[in-house]
């Protein structure tokens, strides 16, 4: 039987969206720029120039992208609820690292909240869908670039990203609270929540990847878990891989109070290591435990000497952009804290070792010949077919050890034109600082990787070709990142006060990955 939440909603929400001044000056971080390298205030001040390229004048929201040139023309057509948190959250920390003003702060995101306030919504569940004009505000039913139908989608990690940005505003921007809190407490992820995905026995859930309102194309299945209004249509698949980005759908359920704290240890870790489960990418070593009464297969997969709980696809963005928000290595110590640093080591082992690339930093980003793609290290993800490293899509198969059909495959001879992305160089810079810089300054030396707003959004470093765009999802991750590194933690903190602390941490804090201590 499923145990209900152990906090009503609405205390909970009133505990997020506390005030949190009373912290202490001993508490407070330090001014922005200290211990920064030589260039850390050029690369802040650049991004945010392609941050505040791609808002419109008017709305104040910003395009999904723009191009190397940030010329207004070149502006997407379509922007999501990431996005709009993306250029949130990167005001907060442009404002930090004293690149703007307050008064720029608070009229940016103030004209933002505006226009969110205006965007058509999910009356039921409080969630935005996934594309909108950010001119004209007008939610998308046709792509703008092909013409080709779009059936309106609210996908649960995109507004777990956009409500995080709504918590930051509260703690960050008190003066907006009036107009950040309502959007935020509209937001009911309890919707996304199925209660009953691990089975009867299992007193935790997992969240469906999102919902259409019409029945799409394709797979989809009618329900409505909170029985509020009509019926959606919900994704076949829940998110059932815990180390990926759509971890701060549960972050944010549970700081919010919508959902249990058990349902933290609900998704997996990896699979278990049974041939029912032979299709993942190698059989995984570790062992059951149990918290909260929920069963955990504390599992990890090895690569280049290393051990570490992987991904779902192999990349830095799912690994380290929760990251950005909840301070993982320090309320995990145990799982996230030794997990990190040795995951960060394996990319760049596959860049400069295994690869021979003499480059490092694999994850989801503009496709250098157009277009987007996946990146990442196939060895480092869950996914048989998982997200690969270069142009040529070289994969691996370790196959699956003692289970008929899944012999090994052999390694491949040698890897193609591999394809880095500077934002998830500046996401492994907490956890290998030197490495990053020495990557962003060969990235800056060998490509014309740089333009008028910051480091370009990826390089082909076999062929030399470079994706000259900006996205303001990987922007804003760049941002995100020095606001943090060199603002005192300015995303964490803001985002932390109130019920992350009080309902994530402990959660966090007493589990244990299968990851050695020292490695």
């Amino acid at each position: 039987m499923i145990r209900p939440a152990r906090v009503a909603l609405s205390a909970a929400l009133a505990l997020t969206l506390a005030a949190s001044g009373a912290a202490s000056a001993a508490a407070a971080p330090p001014s922005a720029g200290v211990g920064a390298p030589t260039g850390a205030a050029s690369w802040a001040a650049d991004t945010w120039r392609s941050m505040a390229a791609m808002a419109d004048p008017t709305t104040g929201l910003p395009a999904d992208n723009i191009g190397g040139d940030l010329s207004p023309t070149s502006r997407a057509r379509y922007t999501s609820p990431t996005n709009i948190g993306a250029y949130i959250w990167s005001a907060v920390a442009a404002r930090k690292l004293h690149v703007i003003g307050e008064r720029e702060q608070v009229r940016r995101i103030s004209r933002a909240l505006d226009s969110l306030a205006r965007l058509e919504r999910h009356p039921d569940s409080g969630m935005y869908y996934n594309w909108y004009d950010p001119s004209t505000l007008q939610l998308l039913r046709t792509w703008p670039e092909d013409g080709s139908s779009v059936y309106p989608f609210a996908s649960s990690v995109d507004n777990a990203w956009l409500a995080a940005a709504l918590m930051i505003v509260h703690n960050a921007v008190p003066q907006l609270r009036h107009r950040s809190d309502p959007l935020l407490r509209a937001m009911d992820f309890a919707f996304f929540y199925d209660s009953t995905a691990r089975g009867p026995d299992v007193p935790a859930g997992l969240m469906r990847g999102g919902f259409w309102v019409e029945p799409p194309p394709g797979c989809s299945t009618a329900g409505n878990y909170q029985h509020r209004g009509p019926d959606v249509h919900y994704t076949c698949h829940t998110y059932g891989s815990f180390n990926s980005e759509t971890r701060m759908i549960s972050y944010v359920a549970i700081a919010l109070g919508q959902v249990p704290p058990a349902h933290y240890f609900a998704p997996w870790r990896t699979f278990p290591d049974t041939c029912d489960w032979s299709w993942q990418e190698m059989r995984p070593v570790g062992q059951w435990r149990e918290y909260l009464d929920v069963p955990v297969f504390e599992g990890a997969y090895r690569y280049q000497g290393l051990q570490f709980v992987p991904t779902w696809g192999g990349d830095m963005f799912e690994e380290l952009m929760p990251d950005m928000f909840v301070p993982e290595e320090q309320w995990g110590p145990d799982s996230w804290g030794r997990n990190h640093p040795v995951y960060v080591r394996g990319q760049i082992a596959h860049g400069m070792d295994d690869a021979k690339y003499g480059h490092w930093g694999f994850s989801p980003a503009s496709d250098p010949q157009g277009g987007y793609r996946e990146y990442g290290v196939d060895a480092m993800g869950l996914d048989t077919n998982g997200y690969t490293s270069d142009q040529e899509r070289t994969s691996v198969d370790y196959g699956f050890a003692g289970c008929e059909g899944r012999p090994a495959q052999p390694q491949p001879a040698a890897y193609g034109d591999g394809v880095v992305t500077p934002h998830a160089v500046f996401l492994a810079m907490r956890y290998a600082p030197a490495e990053a810089r020495a990557e962003l300054a060969r990235l800056r030396s060998q490509f014309d990787s740089y333009g008028p707003g910051g480091f370009y959004d990826a390089v082909a470093v076999r062929s030399g070709t470079v994706a000259k765009r900006y996205l303001a999802l990987d922007q804003g991750m760049i941002m995100a990142a020095l606001g943090n590194l060199y603002g005192g933690d300015v995303l964490r903190k803001e985002f932390t006060r109130g019920g992350a602390e009080r309902f994530l941490r402990p959660v966090m804090r007493i589990e244990e990955f299968s990851v050695p201590a020292r490695q």
